[in-house]
């Protein structure tokens, strides 16, 4: 039996199962929260980046086509790291301050290294099903 036909039609049940549970967030998650070693996981988060920055540009530098794994993974993480800052931040300064910086640096980047990703796969060759 041939597992890989299986895994599309997991993936779009798994998608399906979460609506109950989106729905039982939106109700029951408080509005704001005190969090134990959020610098230190903003940090981790942050050095998580800098390594996939890093591991982009280097596959990139080499001409790699597997600069496809850390462009989406990096491009991906950009885009969380802007949601999650502009919707924690306090209002006022700090609220500006990350959205200046999702919007004039975050993604953008993001834009960059899933444009480097597509383009990249693009321009391989096809595989046949099989």
């Amino acid at each position: 039996m041939r597992y890989h036909r299986l895994i599309g039609p997991a993936f779009g049940i798994a998608a399906v199962l979460m609506l109950p549970w989106l729905a039982l967030l939106a109700r029951t998650l408080p509005t704001s929260a005190s969090a134990h070693n959020w610098s230190t996981a903003w940090v981790g988060f942050d050095v998580l980046l800098a390594a996939g920055l890093a591991t982009t540009g280097w596959y990139a530098w080499r001409r790699d086509r597997a600069v496809i794994l850390p462009a989406t993974a990096t491009g991906t993480l950009l885009i969380a790291d802007a949601w999650f800052d502009v919707l924690t931040s306090a209002p006022g300064a700090d609220f500006l301050q990350a959205l200046v910086l999702a919007v004039g640096c975050e993604l953008p980047v993001a834009a960059c290294c899933l444009t480097l990703a597509i383009a990249t796969y693009r321009g391989q060759p096809r595989r046949e099903n099989g």
